[in-house]
């Protein structure tokens, strides 16, 4: 078998490449042949009739068009390289994965940390307020239990009186001195 090569000049390359500077032109319709006997030149009775190769090959199909001569492609060429282009997809979709993976595991990160500060907010923000003892909360009582029992004369609670009073001007002295 012979090897055939192919070679594109940089001509035709370049016309190729330039599609947008120069207009296409129209190519022109070709007007279908009607085909035609071929004439059989005329021999001489004399001369004998040599078998020509030529007529094998310009045999023609039903339709009257010959038979185009068989095509050859060269041997050598470079096998086309799917499995590289395959790997390098795979490789492509792997590395897609592992950050899909990182933004989930960052993701689940996130989702539990504001989950924490939302709670902490929550606990701060809404916390009933403890209460605070009422201070004196003993000589006050005592006093009011003094004027219902003695509604007729209150000044037999005078001492009880007195020691709330007293117990009172000692809480507001203790608030200004830590508040200072």
């Amino acid at each position: 078998m012979h090897d055939f090569s192919i070679q594109i000049s940089s001509n035709l390359i370049n016309r190729l490449t330039e599609d947008d500077e120069k207009l296409k032109k129209r190519t022109k319709k070709t007007k279908p042949r009607v085909p035609r006997e071929p004439r059989q030149p005329q021999t001489k009775v004399d001369q004998k009739q040599i078998p020509d190769d030529s007529e094998k090959q310009n045999k023609t199909t039903g339709s009257g068009w010959p038979v185009p001569p068989p095509m050859f492609l060269p041997l050598n060429q470079p096998p086309y390289s799917a499995t590289a282009e395959l790997e390098a997809i795979q490789s492509v979709v792997k590395e897609s994965e592992n950050v899909v993976e990182k933004l989930r595991k960052q993701e689940d990160n996130m989702v539990q940390e504001v989950t924490q500060r939302a709670k902490d907010l929550h606990e701060k923000e809404f916390k009933i307020p403890e209460q605070k003892p009422m201070p004196c909360l003993v000589e006050n009582n005592a006093c009011m239990e003094c004027y219902k029992e003695n509604v007729k004369d209150v000044t037999k609670c005078a001492p009880l009186a007195q020691k709330y009073a007293d117990c009172a001007r000692r809480v507001r002295q203790l608030v200004k001195s830590s508040g200072k």
